[in-house]
C-alpha cells in the first residue's frame, strides 16, 4: 500500500534514542534546549519553545497573549479541530472564516474584513497545505484593527518565512508531518517576553525546571501562574535533532514530488483542479489536495485506488460543519470552504516515494474517474 503519509525514520533515530537511554536523563533537559535552538536557527528566529503538541503550544500563545471569555477569534474552517479548540479552551469564541477560492484554499480577507467586530481579538493563520498566507496582507489587516495575528505553521516545517508573519507561530511534529517527534510542537515568536510566559506556562508555572533544580542551579522554585504539563522529552528531543538535520533535503524532496504532479496530473486528469496551482514555490509542501470534479463520487474514488492499493484521505472535513462546533455556535454559510471540503482529496506525498509511484498515482487517478464514469453511464 502506497501511504498518504510515512515518516521517515532510520539507524540515527534509533541511535540518538539509545544515548538518551543510556545516559539516563529522558525528561526535559538539554536535548529540548538544543532542539529549541536549532529549530528557531532553522527558521531565521532567536528562540522558540518546545511543548507536547501544536495543540498545547496554540493553547499557551492564546493563554499568554490574554485572549479569554468575550473575546472573539477568527479562524478558517478548513483546518484541523486543534485551530478552533485552543480557542474554546480560554472561553474565547471561534469565528469562523471562508477560504479565498478553491484553486487557494486560504483564509479569506475578505470575509475576515466583514467578520471582524469590536470583540476581535486575534486572528489564526493556518498556512493549509504548507503554504504561507500572504505576509504584507495579513499584516496590514492586522495593525489596521489593533488584532493579535497568530500562526498555525502545522504544515510548514522547514518553510522560511513560517512563523514570522504574526506575534507567535506555532509548528506541529506529529507522526505525519514533514519532521516528526512522534507527538510534539513548537511556538516560535519574537517576542522574548511572550515565549518566556510560555515557556513557565508549559511547566505548572514553576519558576524553576527539575533539570535545573537536577544540576543545582534552583534549591527551590515558585509557582506565579496556573500552569499546565506541556513540556518535551529528552526523547522527542533527540528525534527532533536527527530529524531537523534532513529536514531541508525531505522538503526538497516533497517539492520535487509536487512539480511532478503539476507536471502529468494535467495530462492525465485535466478534468481535476489543482489548488496553488503555477505557485509551487513558497510551501513546505506538506499535502498534495487535488479537487475532483462536482459531479464524481468520492468515496468511489477513494475506494478504487485502495483498490489499486494507493491510501488517500481528506484534509479536511470543514470545522463548521462538525457536531460540536455547530451545536456550540450555531450554524455559519461558508460557500467556497463547503465546495472545497467536498471535493477535495489529499494524494499521497512523503519524502520516501518515487516519481514512479507519483505517475502511478496519476494513471490510478485517471482510471479510477473513468471507471465510475463508465459505470455511471452504463446504469443511466
Amino acid at each position: 500500500m502506497l501511504f498518504v503519509a510515512e515518516p521517515t525514520l532510520g539507524e540515527e533515530e534509533k541511535r540518538a534514542l539509545s544515548e538518551v537511554i543510556d545516559q539516563g536523563w529522558i525528561t526535559m533537559g538539554e536535548r529540548v534546549s538544543r532542539f529549541e535552538r536549532e529549530f528557531a536557527e532553522k527558521h531565521e528566529m532567536q528562540d522558540a519553545v518546545a511543548v507536547s503538541s501544536c495543540t498545547a503550544g496554540l493553547h499557551l500563545v492564546m493563554l499568554a497573549l490574554g485572549i479569554q471569555p468575550g473575546d472573539e477569534v477568527l479562524v478558517p474552517a478548513m483546518t484541523f479541530a486543534a485551530s478552533v479548540n485552543c480557542v474554546l479552551y480560554v472561553g474565547a469564541r471561534p469565528v469562523f472564516v471562508d477560504i479565498e477560492s478553491l484553486d487557494m484554499p486560504l483564509m479569506s480577507i475578505d470575509d475576515a474584513t466583514a467578520k471582524c467586530t469590536e470583540k476581535t481579538k486575534a486572528i489564526i493563520l493556518v498556512h493549509y497545505a504548507g503554504y504561507l498566507a500572504d505576509r504584507s496582507r495579513w499584516r496590514t489587516f492586522a495593525a489596521e484593527r489593533g488584532i493579535v495575528l497568530i500562526e498555525d505553521a502545522a504544515h510548514a516545517a522547514g518553510m522560511v518565512g513560517a512563523g514570522t508573519i504574526g506575534t507567535a507561530g506555532v509548528f506541529s511534529f506529529y507522526g505525519n508531518k514533514n519532521l516528526t517527534t512522534a507527538e510534539g510542537g513548537m511556538v516560535v515568536s519574537e517576542d522574548y517576553h511572550l515565549l518566556e510566559r510560555i515557556r513557565q506556562l508549559r511547566a505548572h508555572g514553576l519558576t524553576a525546571s527539575t533539570f535545573q533544580r537536577h544540576l543545582n542551579q534552583g534549591i527551590t522554585y515558585d509557582v506565579t501562574m496556573l500552569g499546565y504539563n506541556y513540556r518535551m522529552d529528552e526523547l522527542r528531543a533527540a528525534l527532533g535533532l536527527v530529524q531537523l538535520k534532513n529536514l531541508d533535503t525531505w522538503n526538497k524532496k516533497r517539492r520535487d514530488l509536487s512539480l511532478l504532479y503539476h507536471k502529468i496530473l494535467p495530462r492525465d486528469c485535466p478534468e481535476i483542479r489543482i489548488p496553488f496551482y503555477g505557485h509551487p514555490g513558497g510551501s513546505a509542501h506538506h499535502i498534495m489536495p487535488v479537487v475532483l470534479p462536482s459531479d464524481s463520487n468520492r468515496q468511489q474514488v477513494m475506494s478504487k485506488l485502495y483498490g489499486m492499493g494507493i491510501q488517500t484521505t481528506v484534509h479536511y472535513p470543514p470545522a463548521h460543519k462538525l457536531s460540536l462546533y455547530r451545536d456550540l455556535l450555531g450554524p455559519t454559510r461558508l460557500p467556497w470552504t463547503e465546495k472545497f471540503a467536498s471535493h477535495e482529496l489529499t494524494l499521497p506525498l512523503h519524502p520516501r516515494m518515487t516519481e514512479a509511484q507519483v505517475e502511478q498515482v496519476s494513471e490510478a487517478l485517471a482510471e479510477a474517474l473513468a471507471q465510475i464514469s463508465q459505470q455511471e453511464l452504463a446504469d443511466g
